[in-house]
């Protein structure tokens, strides 16, 4: 970095002669100069960039010794640069009765003509200084102090004068930019490490949760198996009075099961576990599959299924038929939430005009869905409403099976209108 010439005489306004005046300036500009670019070169590391400027305002000013101390949480003034090596890095309190920190109190300039005369130099090793005139600024943010600079020992013969003030306050407002720029560098980082931080908590949190998914759904399967054989047992010599509270039982345990099962292959899919197993299936037998499957829930509910069988027949699916079946019975069973007694629930399977697609469809005559929440039903823990029946379980259901079809390269969605019931529809390539 080009350097100013240590001898110069200060920009203070001494000599009437223009050609004088003309030529400080030209130094005056010139030191400005050089500081902008220091300031400006992101590729030097702060310590240099401070220490390089500090360097700057010596030549400018014809000084040979200074320092400048930045503003540290608010406590103590820490030595950023300085001519001594050896003071990189003190600290001084700002309850200190020393120059810097009477700048930086009172936010303004300090000029000393005579440190020998005053009382905050007293057995503060005056020894270091060859000269008796000190001159203190202070770099100023919206009218505080951040730091100070100080400067002593004026080269040649000549001291420090009062005038040369406004020349180090024209230097402390220009780097207060690069003060300001390493304080916001710091609080950046600070707050990156933060960042990664909570991050890696929340990977860790998440991990430990998916691994009580695993353990949770692998503790349930034996004992929701076990009342599953036992409920079948007793279906076989149950009288017909207590008939009705077997079907409720082995209604909430076949909801349990479907919860349980929609939880686990919810983090397999995500995590990208799961392979299809790919069969030849006929789309009606699985169709007519899903409806005797929840048979007892519609008729608890009173709600009539219908399987609207098409004219021609129906091409083969090549799917994951275990997959495919949970994703209609998750369908029907979601209609039947929304159901009121009385209504039907109509189960479609059309081939699409023009593509080589089945679509299969679930029409229900509940209460609809509000254009507000169409976007969203099928998100992650989506409810269309908090007074919905049990049957809907936790809103993984329908969240499940958008998964499931996806990954057969199908589509969901739905359509509805308040009042005038649901049809969800997903199609399957053929």
């Amino acid at each position: 970095m080009a350097k100013t010439n240590k001898t110069r005489s200060s920009c203070r306004p001494q000599e009437a002669d223009p050609a004088l005046q003309a030529e400080k300036r030209d130094r005056l500009l010139d030191s400005i100069f050089h500081i902008a670019k220091a300031v400006a070169t992101s590729r030097v590391d702060y310590k240099r960039q401070i220490n390089d400027i500090l360097q700057i305002i010596l030549d400018s000013l014809g000084a040979e010794q200074g320092s400048i101390m930045v503003m540290e949480k608010k406590k103590y003034l820490e030595v950023h640069a300085a001519t001594r090596k050896d003071l990189i890095g003190m600290r001084q309190p700002l309850n200190d009765d020393s120059v810097a920190s009477w700048v930086a109190q009172n936010s303004k300039p300090l000029f000393i003509p005579d440190i020998s005369k005053d009382p905050r130099f007293t057995g503060r090793g005056g020894n270091n200084y060859r000269k008796n005139a000190l001159l203190s600024a202070p770099i100023l943010h919206r009218g505080r102090a951040i730091g100070v600079i100080n400067v002593t020992d004026k080269a040649g013969q000549s001291e420090l004068l009062k005038e040369d003030t406004s020349c180090l306050l024209d230097f402390s407002s220009l780097l207060l930019w690069l003060v300001r720029q390493q304080e916001l560098n710091a609080e950046l980082k600070k707050q990156r490490n933060t960042l990664r931080k909570r991050n890696q908590e929340l990977r860790r949190q998440e991990r430990l949760r998916a691994e009580l998914s695993v353990t949770l759904i692998h503790d349930l399967k034996g004992p929701l198996a076990e009342v599953v054989a036992n409920l079948d047992i007793l279906s076989y010599t149950i009288s017909d009075e207590n008939r009705e509270f077997l079907e409720s039982a082995q209604i909430g345990c076949d909801r349990a099961v479907r919860m349980a099962a929609n939880l686990a292959s919810v983090d397999k899919i995500e995590d990208g576990k799961v392979k299809l197993i790919k069969e030849e299936v006929a789309p009606l037998s699985l169709l007519e599959e899903s409806i005797s499957s929840i048979k007892g829930l519609a008729k608890i509910k009173e709600v009539k299924l219908i399987l609207d069988r098409p004219t021609d027949p129906l091409p083969a699916l090549q799917i994951d038929r275990v997959m495919i079946l949970r994703v209609l019975q998750n369908l029907l069973t979601n209609g039947l939430g929304y159901s009121e007694p009385n209504t039907v629930i109509t189960l479609t399977c059309r081939p699409v005009a023009g593509k080589k697609k089945l679509e299969i469809s679930v029409q229900d005559q509940g209460p609809g869905i509000p254009a507000n929440q169409l976007d969203t039903i099928f998100e992650k823990y989506a409810r269309v409403s908090r007074h919905q029946s049990t049957l809907v379980g936790t809103g993984l259901g329908l969240y499940f099976c958008k998964l499931a079809v996806e990954l057969h390269r199908g589509r969901i969605g739905v359509e509805s209108s308040p009042g005038a019931g649901s049809r969800f529809f997903f199609t399957l390539p053929l």
